[in-house]
């Protein structure tokens, strides 16, 4: 179980990485002045979104294969997490740069800001500031999503407890441990999330007042 547990923190914490870059960097496309580069990444997300995680992973560890593209199932596990979790923090993101007030936008623009500098020092850490506790539910939506892996042969926690149960026939106890190590690592990120949140706050509010 131990053993399990391990490898599902391994397992989010890359798909946690991943899910939040690529969110950022489609949070960025989703708001771009290219109608082609904002209608495909709003295709991405709406599929990603809108279909279940079970298909997406066996497409990605099933069906890839047919068409020469092998990927291990871990990677696989890791990949398929972090894209559907982006496509939710995209949302999230983005949500968050609409919600910056203009006038700090033409304020910088007024400076001679670049647009480059304006969104990576200016806009995106507004938006990440108030996305914080959002894209949270997100991340730890994808910690419990994680237990799905057990169907592609990944020996994470929900597998390792169906054969630790299987084994020693002893299901209560078993799942018992098992719903209480999912309650603590989603625990934990909570704690993690509220900690930088209240960072990026202080951070923020003390550069306003400098």
């Amino acid at each position: 179980m131990l053993d399990g547990f391990l490898l599902t923190v391994f397992a989010c914490t890359l798909a946690i990485i991943g899910a939040v870059l690529i969110g950022a960097l489609m949070a960025s496309l989703r708001t771009s002045g290219n109608r082609i580069v904002r209608g495909v990444a709003f295709a991405y997300s709406d599929v990603f979104r809108n279909t279940p995680f079970i298909v997406q992973l066996f497409f990605f560890f099933y069906g890839l294969p047919e068409i020469g593209i092998y990927i291990g199932a871990f990677e696989t596990g890791v990949i398929a997490l972090s894209i559907i979790g982006g496509a939710f923090v995209s949302d999230v993101i983005r949500s968050g740069i609409l919600a910056v007030d203009q006038g700090v936008i033409e304020a910088a623009k007024v400076s001679g800001l670049s647009r480059w500098t304006i969104f990576t020092k200016i806009v995106l850490p507004i938006a990440l500031r108030t996305s914080v506790r959002p894209m949270g539910s997100v991340l730890i939506n994808m910690v419990l999503t994680s237990s799905i892996l057990s169907t592609i042969t990944i020996n994470e926690l929900t597998g390792t407890a169906k054969i630790v149960a299987s084994t020693t026939f002893k299901p209560f106890e078993v799942y018992l441990v098992l719903l209480v190590l999912y309650a603590s690592l989603t625990y934990a990120l909570s704690l993690l999330i509220n900690t930088v949140h209240r960072r990026l706050n202080r951070a923020m509010d003390t550069g306003g007042a400098a």
